[in-house]
């Protein structure tokens, strides 16, 4: 239970971390010139905060505890990139699929930008995971 406690916080950490550096940086430069007033100023909390909290539960559960079940670092990333992608291909491509102008462009880079996010914090989760874990078995 702490391992996956460990995992969760670091796999948070990092997905937080650097999705509020990508999403302040291109919020103006690349999502607002392509969705104009589509897009809010700022963002709704609720919202964010329940998706931040169901989605590292995601990558916990579907990459970083198999990985430390059986496979490694490895595996870990391999999962989270899957993960990222099937995830934020839901998203970009029902947007694209039933929104009206909704721009190519954002659906592909959306899509790689999940894909690496997810696949970069479940392996921090992963490390972070593995390390408490040899620590608490080498006492």
């Amino acid at each position: 239970m702490k391992t996956a406690f460990i995992a969760y916080i670091a796999a948070g950490v990092v997905f937080l971390a650097i999705d509020s550096v990508w999403l302040s940086i291109m919020a103006d430069r690349f999502y607002r010139p392509l969705l104009g007033d589509r897009l809010m100023e700022g963002f709704s909390l609720a919202p964010a905060a329940i998706f931040y909290l169901i989605y590292i539960g995601g990558i916990v559960f579907f990459a970083i505890l198999p990985a430390l079940a059986s496979g490694g670092l490895a595996k870990a990333a391999i999962n989270g990139l899957a993960l990222g992608l099937v995830a934020y291909a839901t998203y970009d491509l029902t947007n694209h699929a039933t929104l009206r102008d909704w721009p190519v462009a954002i659906s592909v880079v959306d899509i790689a930008w999940g894909t690496i996010l997810t696949g970069l914090s479940a392996s921090a989760g992963y490390l972070a995971a593995l390390c408490l874990r040899e620590a608490l078995t080498s006492k």
